[in-house]
């Protein structure tokens, strides 16, 4: 497992968002730590116990999700962006040119119903093809919609 961050830019009076990278091996076995680095970091940025549980039970959602159609030994990626009012976890993982992620699959429906913003993330890089899942999660008050 490869951890980076926290990572603040410039100071420009307002707090800037910080960022933490995760990256283990795209196998079912390595997912546990990505569920602990989002329960942590969504708990040490205050958000309450509900919250908390559902960060941590979208990002295990998504790499499940996202394993399933992994390349053969690639690494899955999760990056958290924590914000003044929420954060944003983006998991991805390299696939093969032709596998496809549904978005009409339960997993997806419950990714749904777990944060307040879901969507599909599709590019390149160096030739291969990655596929993601970005989540946006708001801290209670702070514009959330779905609760």
């Amino acid at each position: 497992m490869t951890v980076q961050g926290p990572a603040d830019g410039p100071a420009t009076g307002a707090p800037a968002p910080r960022s933490v990278l995760v990256r283990v091996g795209a196998t079912a076995a390595q997912l546990p730590s990505l569920r602990v680095v989002a329960g942590d970091l969504a708990a040490r940025a205050d958000f309450d116990l509900d919250a908390v549980a559902d960060l941590r039970l979208a990002v295990d959602e998504a790499a499940a999700e996202l394993v399933t159609i992994a390349a053969p030994g690639s690494d899955i990626t999760c990056t958290f962006v924590m914000a003044e009012d929420g954060v944003e976890a983006t998991v991805t993982v390299p696939t093969a040119a032709t596998t496809q992620l549904r978005t009409d699959s339960f997993g997806w429906r419950v990714l749904s119903t777990l944060v307040d913003d879901v969507h599909l993330l599709e590019n390149s890089d160096d030739g291969r093809r990655v596929v993601g899942i970005v989540m946006t999660k708001a801290r209670s008050g702070a514009g959330s919609s779905h609760r």
